[in-house]
């Protein structure tokens, strides 16, 4: 009876993170998708700007089609441009980031539909300077939702997963070549504003994301069975184990070590903290890393 409850009481954890979870997903989006909008509406139309991704070559589809007499909604060309790519990326990424993704697609649409704001600058390199910080942290904002803003995104983070290496400079890359269309149609002077503008966007978000750095744990520790046990039944990272001794205490210690992906740092010291109230705690940065790596794919 009391296996039972257990089981009843991991299984109701479960559920309750899983929603905990979602609703994060929920907000981070929802505030992505505001703010995005916002920076195409105050910062990007006005200045005559072109933004990066699938949210630039629908901007940039709509203004080619301005120029034979006719308009692409770039609500519209927002979604059908992502459908296809999220369809195709789904399975090698993950069910739930990819919904979270379209849902933050399909807000950005909706906001650019209805809402309408002031520019805050006339100046072509302020708009550009803040703009791009602005349209960067919209971006973060979706990925510490564990989410994206689609598109390029949906294939950055399809290659990073693979691979485990970030590849937003290929990504800008990308963006420049969208921009050289730009700039040959409609004028070199805003092509090149607006490639520094998503040279800054890009820069903001390489700063702020960092699900694929790694870092080392060195932990002291009295209690290292009991700390090894309670991690690796939770992680898949290996452990390494070394006696030591106290300098000052002259007590039996032992080092632990252990290298994870710093998106995991405040769980497992959590839940090594729990273990043992008196462990050491060491982070350093891991700079390279050769071996078997466990990735856990994006939730």
């Amino acid at each position: 009876m009391s296996s039972w409850n257990d089981v009843t009481k991991k299984v109701r954890e479960i559920r309750k993170n899983f929603v905990v979870r979602c609703a994060i997903s929920f907000v981070a989006v929802l505030a992505s998708a505001l703010l995005q909008s916002y920076v195409i509406l105050a910062f990007i139309r006005p200045a005559g700007l072109l933004s990066s991704g699938f949210t630039g070559l629908a901007i940039l589809i709509d203004r080619i089609a301005e120029l034979y007499g006719f308009t692409v909604s770039t609500s519209l060309a927002l979604v059908v441009l992502n459908l296809p790519v999220a369809l195709m990326c789904c399975r090698s990424i993950n069910v739930k980031f990819t919904v979270f993704s379209l849902l933050q697609v399909f807000f950005a649409s909706f906001f650019l539909k209805v809402c309408h704001y002031t520019p805050l600058f006339e100046d072509l390199t302020l708009n550009v300077i803040f703009g791009g910080v602005l349209y960067g942290l919209s971006v973060v904002l979706s990925l510490k939702g564990n989410a994206s803003t689609g598109g390029t995104d949906f294939i950055a983070l399809y290659v990073s997963n693979k691979t485990g290496k970030s590849i937003w400079n290929y990504v800008f890359m990308g963006n420049v070549c969208i921009l050289v269309i730009f700039g040959h149609m409609f004028g070199w002077e805003y092509a090149g504003y607006s490639i520094l503008f998503q040279f800054i966007s890009t820069k903001m978000i390489s700063t702020f994301h960092h699900r694929y750095d790694r870092v080392t744990l060195q932990i002291t520790t009295e209690k290292a069975e009991e700390v090894m046990k309670a991690y690796v039944s939770k992680y898949h990272h290996g452990i390494s184990c070394v006696d030591a001794i106290g300098g000052y205490s002259h007590k039996k210690m032992y080092l632990l070590h252990t290298v994870i992906s710093s998106y995991e740092i405040n769980d497992i010291v959590q839940l090594i903290q729990e273990v043992d109230e008196n462990v050491i705690i060491n982070v350093f940065k891991t700079e390279d890393f050769y071996g078997g790596f466990y990735r856990e794919s994006l939730d």
